[in-house]
Formats: structure tokens, sequence, C-alpha cells
């Protein structure tokens, strides 16, 4: 009945979820017989340019900024790195907070900043520098987070607990503590900035530190990272940025990745950075190169006789984008300013379990996010904004039980099935041409509600003579389905001779170490011979297609595609 699921014991019979753990495949509910295929047609004219495609995907982050430094984390950033070398980029929460760098659920610490008896500040970039070179080291760059509040610096009431006391389970609101507080002396918060960024040209040197971007805090808009007001926000903010300025005036700066679209706030923050008086320089506005805001999907949990399933919510993911190009582009100073969607996920909370989160180790997952991002790069063209990067906010948690739920591209080093949409990304061209489906729901229909129709959507792009088309098959709920019996109609190839096809695939049973490790029993000790099954399981192969013959400019290929399947099809 079930895909692909870390949850399938909450949900299925005992006799249900073993069939599922070693069949590795869903399970049609009330019927022995698979459902009919659909008939899709596909069309592509490699003729028709549409327009640039900008690669927004290549930006990923963490709440846990040590993870970077450990051998899992290590791993998959240079998995990362590998995407688009020098072009991928990561954010991390914590890299400012008090502590001695030892990783923890939704927290992490540099101890960048400490005091003496008589309140002269030290700073200590060992962990920050350890942090950076993992990324640098493996093709990754910045996007430089500054943030949080050093316990020296943090104004919070005496008797506030600094670190939090957080774990899974626990109510999100205990993530608070004394790092989430504005500065008590803005002179010296400026000067950390300006500190750690004068180290960071020093150290890599102004043309590297010139690529990455400076961001100030996260989400303040909400009580769990923020406890000031929204003015002592836009003065913590201020103070950075003329920090940052200070040390390497071109900086590429920004902000201020709120919650949401950040309703009034992100109104106020607009309103300052453009007409406000700078709190730090005492001049009108802030210096702004990038705009950030945060968009979330609420996926929901469906009871149901035999256990129940998830159900995804992508109609609050898409409204999240749409309000937020809408907030900016009604700005006429800041239209053409660079947008960056800070974090873009099915869901709010990467460690946060729960049923409903049950889609994550698996190809529902995968299927969501190209049926996702396309929508974005829609919204972007319709709202007609320069959108630079659209961050996905997981990473790995080191040390955690196999496929433990969490939202996260790799467990225990073995890439999940989400990971190699994003290696078919990095296989997009620079233009987009001309492809439609006649399965694709509509973007307005997409944001309607939650749909119950199988969306087997197209992109196509091309790179000199080389097409790529890219094909999903998603539908909002997490159950088994008919597969799409596509009819791909190809025009705009030029001269008649043979064409060189290539196929990547993800789907339920392919470029999947999940329904590998189902098929194994689930062991939560797998040995050196399990882990080699389960990493070669996690590749995504090419395989060559037979030669596709052109007449007049026309080849027509048919395929099949499973639900949650996504595939690419390179033409050469």
């Amino acid at each position: 009945m079930l895909k692909n699921s870390a949850f399938t014991s909450w949900r299925l019979p005992a006799a249900a979820c073993l069939a599922l753990a070693l069949a590795g495949q869903p399970v049609m509910a009330g019927t022995d017989r698979p459902e009919q295929p659909i008939s899709v047609t596909i069309q592509v004219d490699a003729s028709k340019t549409t327009g640039p495609l900008k690669p927004v995907w290549r930006f990923f982050g963490a709440d846990e900024p040590n993870y970077a430094t450990m051998k899992d984390g290590q791993k998959l950033l240079a998995h990362l790195g590998e995407l688009k070398p020098k072009q991928v980029y990561f954010r991390a929460h914590n890299l400012l907070n008090t502590g001695d760098g030892t990783a923890a659920f939704k927290w992490g610490s540099t101890n960048a900043y400490t005091e003496d008896k008589d309140g002269k500040p030290i700073y200590n970039w060992m962990i920050t520098d350890m942090i950076i070179d993992s990324y640098l080291a493996r093709g990754v760059r910045p996007y430089l987070q500054i943030g949080f509040m050093p316990e020296a610096l943090s104004s919070a009431p005496a008797g506030t607990p600094y670190r939090h006391s957080w774990r899974p389970g626990f109510k999100y609101e205990l993530i608070e503590g004394g790092w989430n507080y504005p500065p008590k002396d803005y002179g010296k918060w400026e000067e950390l900035v300006y500190q750690w960024t004068k180290h960071n040209v020093e150290k890599y040197g102004r043309d590297e530190v010139l690529t990455w971007y400076f961001e100030v805090w996260n989400e303040p808009n909400g009580p769990s990272y923020w406890k000031g007001t929204p003015e002592e926000f836009y003065k913590t903010h201020d103070y950075a940025i003329a920090g940052v300025k200070r040390a390497l005036p071109e900086a590429k700066v920004g902000g201020p990745d709120v919650a949401g679209s950040g309703g009034a706030f992100m109104d106020g923050f607009l309103k300052h950075v453009v007409s406000g008086t700078n709190h730090a320089t005492g001049q009108t506005g802030t210096p702004t190169d990038f705009l950030a805001f945060h968009a979330k999907g609420s996926p929901t949990f469906i009871k149901g006789p035999e256990g129940g399933y998830v159900q995804m919510g992508m109609v609050n993911h898409l409204k999240a984008v749409d309000n937020g190009f809408r907030k900016i582009a009604a700005v006429p100073a800041l239209k053409n300013t660079a947008i960056v969607i800070g974090e873009s996920d099915p869901e709010g909370c990467a460690a946060c379990p729960g049923p409903q989160n049950g889609y994550r180790n698996g190809t529902m997952y995968s299927s969501y996010t190209a049926a996702s991002f396309a929508r974005i790069w829609e919204l972007a063209e319709r709202h007609k904004v320069n959108l630079d990067g659209v961050l996905t906010w997981a990473f790995t948690f080191e040390d955690q039980p196999w496929f433990a739920g969490y939202r996260q591209l790799a467990s225990n080093g073995i890439d999940l099935p989400v990971l190699n949409v994003f290696r078919m990304y990095a296989k997009l061209g620079p233009d987009s041409i001309a492809a439609t489906s006649s399965a694709q729901v509509p973007l307005d229909e997409m944001m309607a509600g939650v749909t119950q129709k199988n969306d087997v959507g197209v992109m196509a792009t091309r790179k000199g003579t080389e097409l790529a088309i890219l094909i999903w098959h998603y539908n909002d709920n997490d159950l088994a389905g008919p597969d799409a019996a596509i009819r791909l109609q190809l025009d705009g190839l030029g001269k008649a001779k043979a064409r060189k096809v290539t196929r990547y695939l993800v789907d339920p049973h392919t470029a999947n170490a999940y329904t590998q490790w189902q098929k194994m029993g689930s062991p939560q000790s797998p040995d050196q011979d399990q882990y080699k099954l389960l990493e070669a399981a996690s590749i995504m192969h090419s395989e060559s297609l037979a030669p596709l013959s052109v007449a007049k400019g026309k080849a027509t290929l048919d395929l099949t595609l499973v639900r949650q399947g996504v595939t690419l099809l390179i033409l050469e």
C-alpha cells in the first residue's frame, strides 16, 4: 500500500510491514491486480528556446554546522561539490554560538567569541576555519549565516540557559535559549563580524570571499529564533552588515531569511533597507544584494483501515513561494534584487520525527523535489523576479540509526534517492526549450489544494547540441498507483540521423539504497559487505537506449515511468 517510508511500522500491520521490507515496493490496497497505466503524451520542440534556466537548485543547508567536519558530513559535502564544483553553496545555523564544537540536534558551536575577565574580546577562528575549510576542500562555498549570539554578548535575562535542551520529540519552542537574543553591545557585535570577515579575507583571499553570500540570523520573525523586537533585529542586521562591508566593501550581503513570506515583519524590513535610517551608519537604507525568505510544505498523516499514509502539502510550499515573490516584486527599488529561498522543503523541521514525515527516505521525497522545483521556476517567471537560489534544508545526521526518518540527503554515508534528482539537475543545460505534457497538473491547480491527480510533468533544456529532458511522476498521496505510459514526441531535431539517447532513472527500485536496505531485513548494523551493497544501490547509473531515428526533424520515443519515478533523458 505504501511506498518507501521510514515509519512503516507506525502505519501498517506487521505482516504488511514485513512484505514491504522484503519486496521494497508498494502494495496496492484493495486489489490483487495492478492498475492500468495512464497514457501520457509529452511534446518537446528543440527549436524553440523559452529562456535561460538558472541552476537555482545548488544551495543546501543544515542546523548543525559541526557535521561538516565529521566523516559522513565530509563524504556528503564531497558529493554536493561534485554536482557543480565551486558553484554549490552551504548555509548553516549556529556558526557563532559559544561551545566546544560538539555536534547535536539543532545545535552547533565554534567558540568564536569570548571575553576575558575585563570584558575584552577574545576571537578564536579555529572551529569556523575547520568548517569553511571542509566546504572549500570539497568544492562547496559558504552561504555564511552570521549568528547566533555568543554567550558573552547575549542580552538574555540573568538565569536564562544559553544552550537549549531540545531533542527529537520535544516541543519545538524548547530550542530557545540565550543564543537567540540581541547583542547587549552593538559595537562589539559589529567588531566581531568585522574581525571574522577580515580573517576570512586574509585566510582565503579577497577573490574567494567575494563569491560568498553573507546573511544575518535565521527566521527573526518568529520567537523560536529571535527574542528581540523587529527594530532590534534591523539594528542587529545593520551593525553586522556594516562589519562585513568594513572588511570587504564589495561583499555580497542580504537577508533576512524570514519564515514564510515574512508578513508584516518582512514589510518592515524591506522598508527599512530601502528608506530607513541605518542604525550603524546613520545613512539611508542598508546595502542589500539579495533578499531571502523561507517556504515549507505541510504533509499530514491520513489514517485508514490498513494503517494510513502520508499526504504531502505542496500547496502550502508553493503558496509561500508565490507570496514571497509577490511581496518583493511589489517594492520598486527591490524588484530586480536577487532572491534566495533560504529554506525550501516539504515541511519545516529536518530533525523532527512523526508519521507525517514518513516520506523522507524514499521516492516520495525525490519525486516531490522534481515536481516542486519545476513550479518554483515557473512562479519566478510569472512574477518576473530575479531568482538566484532555492536552498534545500537537508544534509545528514551523523551516527544516527539507519534511515531513521530525518529529512536528509544521506544516511550513515549512503545517499538517499532525493540526492540523485540533484545529480539530474546538474546535467541540465542553461537554456529551457518548449516542453509540454498532457498529464502535467497546471500550476494554479497545484496551488489550489491537495490534488488527487497523477502529475506527470516535463522540463527540457539545451546545451549546445545536447538536449536534456526531465520527466517526473508525482502524486500528493504516498500510495501505490498506475504507471505512466509515455509517448515522447520530439521536434526541431534537425537533420535526419540517429541520435544517441542516455537515460538516468530514480524510482522505488532503481538508484535507491533504502529499498535495498529493506530487502536486507533493515539491519541496524550493516557489515562492511552490506555497506558496499548499499553504496552500490544508491548510485544512479546511465543506461544507453536504442539510437533514436530522426526524420524531418522529428522522432518518437516510448517509455514507462512508475509512480514516484523521476527520469532524465540526454539526447546527443
